[in-house]
């Protein structure tokens, strides 16, 4: 379940991941509109396009994972996320876990809240949402691990493009 109605927080990760790219881990930033200011809901938060971070953010993707194992068998499920606006982040971000559930054959749906459900809100505030309280989780090969070493924490992308079908059994086992 997702909490919509609670105020949008920046310093989360609602708008933003982290991939493995040559350099070292890099971050891929969405911008967003916060069209009531600080008291903008969650649901409310809209996606800006003044910049075209689509086109860069899948360059960053191509260049981090081309030559990962899994790359060319998973791309098309999230280059359309790349190519089509979408108004609002809610939508983006669903989309997206919805594309990683579908390329993992996970079968589950993503539940919004209709009124704000305190406990909830905490809950992905403390843990889900923020940038704290993230578990390391153990090393697997990345595309660029001989250069920096095993990165942690990054996004779902990293594990999917280097560990493929396995990414559900390695999730599973932590």
């Amino acid at each position: 379940m997702v909490e919509l109605q609670e105020t949008y927080r920046k310093q989360t990760c609602r708008n933003h991941c982290c991939i493995y790219g040559p350099n070292g881990p890099q971050t891929l930033s969405v911008p967003v509109i916060k069209v009531n200011g600080n008291h903008t809901l969650t649901k409310d938060i809209r996606i800006s396009y003044s910049l075209s971070w689509q086109q860069a953010h899948w360059r960053s993707i191509e260049t981090a994972y081309r030559n990962s194992p899994f790359f060319l068998y998973y791309q098309d499920y999230f280059i359309p996320f790349f190519e089509k606006k979408q108004e609002y982040l809610i939508d983006l971000n669903s989309g997206i876990i919805q594309a990683v559930f579908k390329a993992l054959k996970i079968p589950a749906s993503i539940g919004v809240t209709d009124t704000y459900d305190e406990l909830l809100g905490k809950s992905q505030r403390e843990s889900l949402v923020s940038k704290k309280n993230v578990p390391l989780l153990p090393a697997y090969q990345q595309v660029f691990s001989l250069k920096f070493g095993f990165i942690p924490n990054l996004s779902i992308l990293d594990a999917l493009f280097n560990l493929g079908p396995e990414t559900i059994f390695y999730l599973k086992s932590i």
